[in-house]
């Protein structure tokens, strides 16, 4: 069994942030693998999709704990399961990485997401990760523009050529879980 985590937020008013993206690609892959209804697990805090791929039983996760408190949900999924970390990819938002940016890795640091920081807390450094770039443009360097407040910007909408430089990322984000699902991760970078 594989967990696939998509890192967002719960409620209508971060419905198409850019702290959703993990989420939104989450959907596009629920679509694309066939997977159930999304159901609300109570004692995962998470909505739960299943999906089976090349006979590999796949949960696609949606933590409800807020982005920043995503390692409770992870842990409770893991253990439950009895999983291993090498079980595990996360699919989040970075700031840090241009929008249009993929970027693969197969352990690492948080690098500064509370995010990923909760569940380094939660279950250690050694999960697969897909960072999907939301930031460093003309209007955003990743550290002080539009605002020091980075949680203003990671919360807002991202605008029309962003959005479609998103969706132009899913298939990659697709290849990248079916290599992880496979067996065939590796760490790489794409840019469209």
């Amino acid at each position: 069994m594989k967990l696939i985590i998509g890192l967002g937020n719960p409620g209508a008013e971060y419905t198409g942030t850019r702290h959703n993206f993990g989420w939104r690609a989450l959907d596009f892959l629920a679509e694309k693998f066939d997977a159930g209804k999304w159901k609300n697990e109570k004692k995962f805090h998470a909505m739960v999709a299943k999906a089976n791929l090349d006979r590999e039983d796949i949960l696609l996760i949606k933590p409800q704990t807020f982005y920043n408190l995503s390692g409770q949900s992870v842990r409770a999924i893991r253990d439950f399961y009895k999983l291993d970390n090498s079980d595990i990819l996360v699919i989040h938002d970075d700031m840090d990485l241009q929008v249009g940016r993929l970027r693969a890795r197969e352990k690492g640091s948080a690098a500064g997401n509370n995010g990923v920081q909760s569940l380094i807390n939660h279950i250690g450094t050694d999960f697969a990760r897909l960072r999907i770039g939301s930031g460093k443009d003309a209007e955003h360097d990743g550290l002080t523009k539009p605002s020091d407040n980075h949680s203003d910007y990671v919360l807002s909408r991202p605008n029309s050529a962003e959005k479609a430089k998103f969706e132009q990322l899913l298939p990659e984000i697709e290849q990248a879980t079916k290599d992880f699902i496979a067996g065939e991760f590796t760490a790489h970078s794409v840019k469209v």
